[in-house]
């Protein structure tokens, strides 16, 4: 059992601090703890422990007083949103601020549990660089992120209310989605509207049909046959305005997110730099991160946002796109106790970017290219759901350098990396052995050479 021991570097986060200060935060304040090396006597400590408002005021007070006492580094306890005006003033102020998880550091049997104790025990931890920073976006990406947030919730509230819509219709009798692929549609909402208005006649509300939707004329009819009275209408009519008003927003964030975006000079393309093995070709020139983002398969233009917004275009924060991919909770974590390993599940991570690589791999697993075939291989022995996992993590890979290299630009593998990368005497093998043990003898033959 004995082996070699191994010596493993210490990362920066680990290094021992002196002076340091950490925040215990809640709603309307925050129990500070400062942990100083003493005056006069040689390894002592004096601890410190008071509450603070979580005012603007009081906390540009604090930060006076934290520079004062040269504190190197603060941990903040990251609790709903309450963390955002300490981080943001005291990172204002020039001081060196970190966003702890207090979920992995708090959970201790046998301690007592009070905030001012809370705070004690966060500034040991400071100290002893047992904690690990958040990933805590610039300005200008927070303020992105803000708009592309909302954005993807109006658009759920959105579809909230379509579905209401659509149960409603189904309390009247109106079986429209089941004909129609989409009841917001040109057609769909032509005969929502008539509906409103006062026509029952189906013949004359199937005759508002546009497109493809005409040659189902009598399925049409039979689905717009229905008992749908007034009070129907006015519900419906209530509806139809919320759905209305949500889509004016969603444009207008929508224009908002791109103004937003050509505004940061990071997200836009070097000038004056092309990728290698370009020529001088102007086609080949680089490109906004947006649109090399909109390059990898499955992405579109919104998608690329969201990952802009949610990533940041600095990938220092992520040494490698292993760092990210764990960040992201895309690798399944290993669970190691004696001489068992077993995997476990991946972590609940962040809802809007895994929303979005889902919805990205999603539509990548319906294309004829590399991403495709690396969902339809792994779909057969690992289920849809882990196989959508994995291709989002390859995403998510390709994303990480693309962002990180300015110049980068996708280039698709193609449906067949993996055929034709198949070692043909292994397969041979594998193949021969198959049918000797279903009972034939075999004989392989060699092909001649093609002339």
């Amino acid at each position: 059992m004995g082996g070699e021991p191994v010596e493993i570097d210490a990362e920066e986060h680990e290094q021992i601090v002196e002076r340091v200060a950490a925040i215990d935060v809640a709603k309307a304040s925050g129990e500070v703890c400062t942990r100083v090396p003493h005056a006069s006597i040689p390894g002592q400590r004096v601890t410190r422990v008071w509450a603070a408002a979580a005012t603007t005021n009081a906390i540009i007070e604090l930060a006076e007083t934290l520079a004062r006492e040269r504190v190197e580094r603060v941990v903040v306890e990251s609790t709903s949103d309450y963390w955002r005006p300490f981080v943001y003033l005291l990172e204002a102020r020039g001081l060196t601020v970190w966003l702890v998880n207090a979920r992995d550091v708090k959970q201790v049997p046998g301690r007592p549990k009070t905030d001012k104790r809370d705070a004690v025990w966060l500034a040991k931890l400071n100290e002893r660089g047992m904690l690990r920073p958040s990933f805590v976006p610039p300005v200008e990406i927070r303020r992105l992120r803000d708009y592309t947030r909302l954005s993807t919730d109006l658009v759920r509230e959105r579809t909230r209310h379509v579905q209401r819509l659509e149960k409603l219709l189904e309390d009247a009798l109106i079986k429209l989605s089941s004909v129609a692929s989409d009841i917001m549609g040109v057609s769909g909402r032509a005969m929502i509207d008539a509906l409103i208005a006062g026509e029952r006649d189906p013949y004359a509300l199937a005759a508002l049909a546009k497109g493809q939707l005409r040659k189902k004329h009598d399925p049409l009819v039979e689905a717009l046959t229905g008992r749908f009275d007034d009070h129907h209408a006015e519900l419906a009519r209530l509806l139809l305005d919320q759905i209305d008003g949500l889509s004016a927003n969603i444009d207008t964030l929508t224009l908002r997110i791109d103004e937003l975006i050509k505004g940061i000079p990071a997200a836009q393309a070097p000038i004056g730099d092309q990728p290698p093995g370009s020529g001088g070709d102007t086609a080949a020139a680089a490109l906004p991160a947006v649109e090399r983002l909109d390059e990898i398969t499955g992405i579109g233009l919104k998608t690329a946002q969201v990952l802009i917004a949610e990533l940041g275009l600095d990938m220092a924060q992520f040494p490698t796109p292993g760092h990210l991919v764990s960040w992201a909770k895309l690798s399944p974590r290993t669970i190691q106790s004696g001489t068992r390993t077993r995997p476990s599940t991946t972590g609940k991570g962040n809802g809007y970017l895994k929303a979005a690589l889902g919805e990205a791999a999603a539509a990548a697993a319906n294309t004829n290219t590399f991403l495709g075939e690396r969902y339809r291989r792994l779909v057969k022995r690992r289920g849809k759901l882990k196989a959508l996992v994995a291709v989002a993590r390859s995403i998510l890979v390709i994303a990480w350098h693309i962002l990180a290299d300015p110049t980068a630009r996708y280039s698709d593998l193609g449906a067949d990396f993996y055929a034709t990368r198949i070692d043909r005497n292994r397969r041979q093998r594998h193949l021969v052995r198959q049918l000797q043990a279903l009972g034939y003898t075999i004989t392989v033959e060699t092909p001649p050479t093609a002339a």
